[in-house]
């Protein structure tokens, strides 16, 4: 009996012991799922669900169409012609070969393709005209360039709105002037001076946004500066940024968007860029 005490005793101890711990445990367990953290894309941001994603497109690429209906009324039977037009060929093809049912599917889809590629042209086109000849349109179009261009806004300027803005991409540096061409040539001039002691013999673009000679159409600025060649790689333009930042950001007031509704004419490029 002596004996049978201690283990006894010990055998509720033990159990006393499992018990907070086995508690524990399930608290733990309980807090780890009810707090869960969410999981983190490459940016350290929250990552969002791919129905979230195409909702999300759906509601721009709709806002997009608007927007464009509203200043090229022609929009909706131009792309309802190129959908009939396309798909009306595919299933001709279909009839000839004794497959109508058969090229059907693809019929609809050649033509809804079709009717989308027209329109991303035309809504290219329908911004374009509105922002044309406005100040800051040029700092808009390089804003919406795709890949890793570090745009600068209104390094230079004049009281009339003459801007200069400054790129930095892998082609080196690229200074974009907007405005009368006789006071911004001066304008890129002197800036020019100044990036040139700071990046050496990195290579230095100017170009002036007009329609003259010897000038870059706004509506071809973007396609112009994208195919300019690649001379520096990422970890150069990184060290160039660096030293660039040491010059400051802007120094005159450009506008946000060109026109009133840069923000929503912003959406419709945003679409086209995709399309591109």
């Amino acid at each position: 009996m002596a004996r049978s005490k201690p283990s006894d005793a010990t055998a509720p101890g033990g159990k006393a012991g499992r018990g907070p711990k086995d508690a524990g445990r399930g608290r733990s367990s309980g807090s780890t799922a009810s707090g869960k953290a969410p999981k983190l894309d490459k940016n350290g941001q929250p990552k969002v669900s791919r129905l979230k994603k195409v909702g999300g497109q759906v509601r721009m690429i709709k806002q997009a169409y608007t927007l464009t209906r509203k200043n090229d009324p022609r929009l909706p039977w131009i792309m309802l012609i190129a959908f009939v037009v396309v798909a009306g060929l595919i299933e001709l093809v279909g009839i000839i070969f004794d497959s109508p049912f058969l090229f059907l599917p693809l019929a609809i889809i050649a033509g809804g393709l079709a009717a989308l590629i027209l329109f991303g042209r035309r809504a290219q086109g329908s911004a374009y005209r509105q922002v044309e000849g406005q100040p800051g349109a040029a700092a808009w179009v390089l804003e919406g360039m795709r890949g890793d261009w570090r745009v600068t806004s209104g390094v230079a300027g004049t009281a009339q709105m003459d801007a200069v803005h400054r790129v930095l991409g892998r082609p080196g540096v690229i200074l974009v002037a907007e405005g009368v061409p006789g006071r911004v040539r001066g304008l890129l001039a002197q800036e020019k001076k100044k990036v040139a002691r700071i990046v050496g013999d990195t290579p230095i673009y100017d170009i002036v946004v007009g329609d003259d000679e010897g000038q870059v159409p706004l509506r071809k600025l973007s396609t112009h500066v994208m195919k300019l060649p690649r001379n520096l790689t990422a970890a150069e333009v990184n060290a160039l940024g660096r030293r660039l930042s040491a010059m400051g950001g802007g120094r005159m007031p450009v506008p946000g968007g060109p026109l009133p509704g840069g923000k929503q004419m912003s959406v419709s490029q945003r679409q086209v860029r995709r399309r591109g």
